[in-house]
């Protein structure tokens, strides 16, 4: 029986890690290497010690409704997109509210976890921690590693011959880039096109004489602010939208998503994508493309080499005296505490259970939580992955026999492995993944028996945004809020808005909710439908399960 848990990590992921091994009534300690929470999301000027942290500007990708956790929606006075500040104080007013401080044990290290000799039949670790320099030995009954995929900077020299022997200037990862004033009227190489890169070479642009970014994937680039002014994740981010996913041919629904990529901007106008690459990523940035537009930043193919002063790209062009090339090319995670028989079971998250577990191991008391990439919030991915394990721990989830986990894992992992710059092409569906850890905890909510019982909160869950409320509808953990939670997001989304208000009255909302509640049972009856008897020539994919 566990009881006592080792949580290792107080950023996302160990916050929420701590909270759920309460509510399971668990015995959580979790171990900070730093003196406060936060993880990668607590800024500071240092680049010492080796910690990761957000760069000053930044802002988050996905908006506060998409992104908070379950049972504790975000101050309805947030703006919908937080800098990093709001987000951190946002962790502390969660870690207030749960009593979760007192669990924590700051600027203390795991040094090592290992499996006790009796690990086949007790499943315990020791875990060996320092403080002040001092050494202390536990044992625990499981662990929990929240440390995520943000640890160690993957900067690849190798492949650019000549920037560690030929080039005289100063080449850096974007871990080390905290603002621009470095920066200031030098020419800038930016190397890799991912949402960091798109973001510091947009930054830079107002300061740095020139601005160069290298792309080696075709990118789309879309805006947080979609149609109408609403945040793109809470437009896109629906059932229904999965469901069409499911339902229409994969070929249809890439062509929807490139036509409604170029209804902002023709991309192979600017050189970003075509509608013919098959090897692609999606990023968010609204500057770029005017970046672009007005020549404060040029884009440039994949680096061929460099010379002393000089880039040489493939496609045979040269740019001239580059002062600086920062490598915005991602990050490798690893886990150096863990010992090497542990570590040895999986090379990557997609050697994981469901990207959680190590599959092999005799006892299932280890559990790796955050390493996981998904086209929304991870933040709400890792909560859910927190939930279900807790709920393993304390015996109330079961996992099925080694044998059909390893065949699961081998079943979903891709034949090639990519390199962390290629990551972003293996991001997991936010719905299909949140939704599958959800239903292993009992805790997915059923839209057909919420439009027997509720139908306005079915419309709600169904073509409104899926927030994480929604995993708090049902089953353990049940949150008496939640209802009320998803059906007001929208007023929590404009309230921080209504600094001015103007006459807009419109009664088209309460048609548009008719209008949903009619199309509902349509949509659940053709799914049902399809799913029974196919169409000759349609390959239908696994999909969600209304």
């Amino acid at each position: 029986m566990v009881r006592r848990v080792a949580v290792i990590g107080a950023g996302v992921g160990g916050l929420a890690s701590v909270k759920c091994c309460l509510d399971e009534g668990l015995e959580p300690t979790c171990f900070e290497r730093s003196e406060d929470i936060g993880g990668l999301w607590r800024y500071t000027d240092s680049r010492d010690g080796g910690r990761v942290s957000v760069y000053r500007s930044v802002i988050t990708n996905t908006s506060k409704e998409m992104s908070c956790f379950s049972d504790f929606p975000c101050p309805e006075d947030f703006p919908s997109f937080l800098p990093h500040g709001l987000l951190l104080e946002y962790f502390r007013m969660y870690a207030r509210h749960f009593d979760l401080l007192r669990h924590i044990r700051f600027k203390t290290t795991a040094l090592s976890v290992r499996k006790r000799p009796d690990f086949p039949t007790s499943g315990q670790w020791e875990v060996v921690t320092e403080t002040d320099g001092v050494q202390e030995l536990h044992v625990f009954d499981a662990v929990m590693v929240c440390t995520g995929h943000y640890q160690e900077p993957y900067l690849p020299l190798a492949s650019f011959p000549g920037i560690d022997t030929r080039f005289k200037g100063q080449y850096l990862h974007s871990r080390e880039y905290k603002d621009v004033e470095a920066f200031r009227g030098k020419r800038v190489l930016v190397v890799g096109i991912g949402n960091t890169g798109g973001d510091l070479s947009v930054e830079l642009s107002h300061v740095a004489a020139k601005v160069f970014l290298s792309a080696r994937s075709s990118t789309w680039v879309f805006s947080r602010v979609s149609d109408h002014g609403f945040p793109f994740d809470m437009v896109s981010t629906t059932r229904f939208n999965h469901f069409l996913d499911w339902l229409l041919p994969s070929a249809l629904t890439r062509r929807i998503r490139f036509r409604k990529f170029n209804s902002w901007f023709n991309h192979a106008n600017y050189g970003l994508a075509s509608t013919k690459s098959s090897n692609f990523k999606v990023i968010i940035n609204e500057e770029l493309p005017f970046c672009l537009l007005s020549g404060t930043i040029v884009l440039k193919p994949n680096v061929k080499e460099f010379t002393e002063s000089s880039a040489v790209f493939e496609d045979g062009t040269t740019e001239e005296n580059i002062d600086v090339v920062l490598f915005a090319t991602g990050y490798i995670f690893s886990f150096p505490f863990l010992e090497e028989s542990v570590r040895s079971l999986f090379d990557d998250n997609r050697s994981l259970y469901k990207r959680i577990f190590p599959p092999q191991l005799e006892k299932p008391t280890l559990a790796i939580i955050g390493l996981v990439q998904l086209t929304g919030s991870v933040m709400v991915g890792t909560e859910m992955q927190a939930r279900w394990v807790t709920g393993i721990f304390a015996g109330w989830n079961k996992l099925p026999p080694t044998s059909r986990m390893v065949a699961d894992v081998l079943k979903k992992k891709p034949p090639v492995k990519r390199s962390p710059s290629e990551r972003e092409n293996l991001k997991m569906s936010f719905i299909s993944y949140t939704d599958e850890i959800a239903s292993c905890a009992g805790v997915k909510p059923n839209v057909l028996r919420l439009l027997l019982t509720d139908p306005r909160l079915a419309v709600a869950v169904f073509f409104g945004p899926c927030t994480p409320y929604q995993y708090r509808l049902v089953g353990r953990g049940k949150w008496s809020g939640a209802r009320d939670a998803i059906l007001t997001q929208w007023q929590r989304t404009l309230k921080p808005l209504r600094t001015r208000v103007v006459d807009d009255s419109s009664g088209s909302s309460s048609s548009w909710c008719w209008m949903c509640l009619l199309a509902l049972p349509v949509a659940i009856t053709a799914g049902f439908l399809l799913s029974k008897y196919p169409q000759p020539g349609w390959t239908l994919r696994t999909g969600p399960q209304l």
